[in-house]
């Protein structure tokens, strides 16, 4: 009888935490240390504030070297090694802030029309249909009209950002001049509300750009998914949340 109590108070009695060689091998050995370490610990840490680096996109993935987190937006991000070229880095830098922007403009042009359709004010086609609108001349005629005047303006900014300065006046009507600044952010009429040029508005732009360009493309591939407008889909989702999800629109079955 004695001997079965004396078993039963080893085995209720705790252990040291990682002392068996089973488990770490050594007594000493690097586990050891950190179990005891962190065991130790007996107050909260205080004032802790940990933070990514900037310039990392991905967590102990170094960054390029021609990318070191002076540019807005700038995260390391360059799997393929597109902008190591500086030339090609200030390219692309206002590519993605110009498509940013036109990408926010869609977005909203998307989504305010329907908004406005639905709540009785206007009476807008659906963004799938606009195309369909008949408007003052063919849609092939538009499309080259849309074409010439776009490429027009895209070889004047690749002017700009290689001589800049080169093109702030207007060719034809010589009146009309960009304000001196920065490539990307010329001010006067093309900032309304006179928001800064500082690197805290740099990066909200090109986070809510990025964010935009993303939102459309989930757009287009929810609209030949399932034919309807992102506002429908989000108002059947809402109706029946259970039940409208992306796993029945794939018809992925468990």
């Amino acid at each position: 009888m004695a001997s079965v109590s004396m078993q039963a108070a080893r085995v209720s009695a705790p252990t040291p935490l990682c002392k068996s060689g089973f488990l770490t091998g050594a007594s000493s050995s690097k586990l050891t240390r950190n179990v005891r370490v962190g065991a130790s610990v007996a107050a909260p840490v205080r004032g802790l504030n940990i933070q990514a680096k900037k310039g990392e996109w991905l967590p102990g993935l170094d960054s390029p070297t021609y990318l070191d987190g002076s540019l807005a937006g700038d995260n390391g991000f360059d799997p393929l090694g597109l902008a190591e070229d500086p030339a090609n880095l200030k390219w692309y830098v206002q590519a993605e802030l110009q498509n940013g922007r036109w990408a926010m403009v869609g977005v909203a042009g998307i989504l305010v029309p329907e908004i406005l359709t639905k709540a009785g004010l206007i009476n807008a086609p659906l963004w799938y249909d606009a195309g369909k609108v008949e408007y003052f001349a063919p849609a092939s005629t538009l499309f080259v009209i849309e074409f010439i005047l776009f490429h027009y303006v895209e070889i004047r900014r690749w002017q700009d950002i290689k001589y800049p300065g080169s093109v702030n006046q207007d060719p034809i009507f010589k009146s009309y001049s960009l304000p001196p600044g920065e490539v990307g952010y010329p001010g006067g009429i093309f900032n309304p509300l006179n928001f800064p040029t500082s690197l805290e508005y740099k990066e909200k732009e090109i986070a809510n750009g990025r964010l935009a360009m993303l939102a459309f493309l989930g757009f287009l591939v929810q609209h030949n998914l399932t034919g309807k407008s992102p506002l429908e889909n989000l108002l059947e989702h809402l109706g029946d949340p259970w039940h409208t999800t992306v796993v029945q629109t794939l018809g992925i079955s468990g």
